[in-house]
């Protein structure tokens, strides 16, 4: 696995959104990720920066530009453009 955090590549914004930025301890920030990469290797890297993070991140969903990731094996932003935009939506409750 690629150190997603660390290899050139593509600009990524991560955003995230309710509890996830409570357990992250910011609302976004910037990363370099490989070309290839996938949404587990993120989620990982991801929950390395902010451990607190590893459980929402766990039952999270992930978008990609605005489009859901449903398979976490598969290239995160193979075909993304640079400054891809990768949201951090943890599950949300009420009604």
């Amino acid at each position: 696995m690629a150190d997603v955090a660390e290899t050139a590549g593509l600009r990524v914004l991560v955003r995230y959104f309710a509890g996830a930025a409570a357990a992250a301890g910011t609302d976004e920030e910037r990363l370099e990720v490989a070309r290839g990469s996938t949404a587990a290797e993120l989620a990982v890297v991801l929950g390395q920066r902010h451990p607190g993070l590893v459980r929402v991140l766990e039952v999270a969903s992930l978008l990609v530009d605005e489009v859901a990731v449903r398979d976490r094996s598969q290239p995160l932003v193979a075909a993304a453009r640079e400054d891809a935009q990768v949201d951090v939506l943890p599950p949300f409750a009420g009604g």
